[in-house]
C-alpha cells in the first residue's frame, strides 16, 4: 500500500463529509443571520426566537436532503469495501 492510496482515501473521506454536512450548516446559517437580522431591527432579544427557527430548518433541510446524503455515504462506503483490499499489507 503506498501514501499515494491513504491520502486519496482520506481526502475522499473529506470531501463526502463536507459535502455531507453542506446542506445543513448552510441552511442553520442561513436562517440563523436571516433570524439575527429580524431581531436586530426589531429589538427582540429572545433566546428562543434564535434556536426554534433554526432547529426547524435543518431538520427540514435533512428530510430534503436525506436522499442525496445518503446516497453520497453509501457511494463512499462501497468504495471503501471494494478497494479495502487495496488497503490492507499483506504480511
Amino acid at each position: 500500500m503506498t501514501e499515494q492510496r491513504i491520502i486519496d482515501a482520506i481526502t475522499q473521506g473529506m470531501f463526502t463529509i463536507m459535502a455531507t454536512a453542506a446542506p445543513p450548516l448552510v441552511v442553520g446559517l442561513v436562517v440563523g443571520l436571516i433570524v439575527s437580522i429580524f431581531q436586530t431591527v426589531t429589538s427582540i432579544q429572545e433566546q428562543t426566537l434564535a434556536f426554534v427557527p433554526k432547529i426547524l430548518a435543518v431538520l427540514a433541510s435533512i428530510v430534503i436532503f436525506g436522499p442525496f446524503m445518503l446516497q453520497t455515504l453509501t457511494a463512499f462506503f462501497r468504495s471503501i469495501v471494494t478497494n479495502l483490499p487495496n488497503y490492507v499489507v499483506p504480511m
